[in-house]
């Protein structure tokens, strides 16, 4: 009789732990969806496109473009001095890497026309929220947002 019992019980107890389980699965399945983690943006092309994170400091400002033209991409740092009012750039140029997972891989190893000792290395995370793609540094958490839904506003 206690084998029957604990038998019961223990099957019982899987068979509740299956089901939070599969209800947790669903809530994070929707949490990641409303942040813009899971999403199926394999047939989204990002050729010929244009990113832009804009960063303002105390004392100068810095505009950042990313240019993504096939697998060759174009990183460009703009600084913006407010007390001088002058400004530097710096253009860089390599090549991307995109993953089945909306993971994009840039590695941009040449400074205007020079090879650099250490390149510029980022990865970025495709994501599209209310028609607007943006890209996501990994690292950072910075907000790369696509040129086109940028100047449509």
């Amino acid at each position: 009789m206690k084998k029957i019992f604990i038998g019961i019980s223990l099957l019982g107890t899987l068979v509740c732990a299956k089901a939070q389980y599969g209800t947790m699965n669903e809530i994070l399945t929707q949490l990641e969806e409303r942040k813009g983690i899971i999403q199926n943006l394999g047939n989204v092309s990002i050729d010929n496109k244009k990113f832009v994170f804009i960063k303002d400091a105390t004392d100068h400002t810095e505009r950042d473009f990313i240019v993504i033209k096939g697998n060759k991409v174009t990183y460009v740092e703009v600084f913006d001095d407010k007390a001088t009012g002058e400004s530097s750039s710096n253009v860089f140029s390599g090549d991307i890497v995109r993953s089945k997972k909306n993971i994009i891989s840039l590695r941009a190893d040449m400074l205007e026309n020079q090879k650099v000792p250490i390149p510029v290395t980022k990865t970025l995370l495709l994501t599209k929220q209310k028609d607007i793609l943006y890209l996501i540094d990994i690292n950072s958490k910075d907000r790369w947002i696509d040129e086109e839904s940028y100047s449509k506003k």
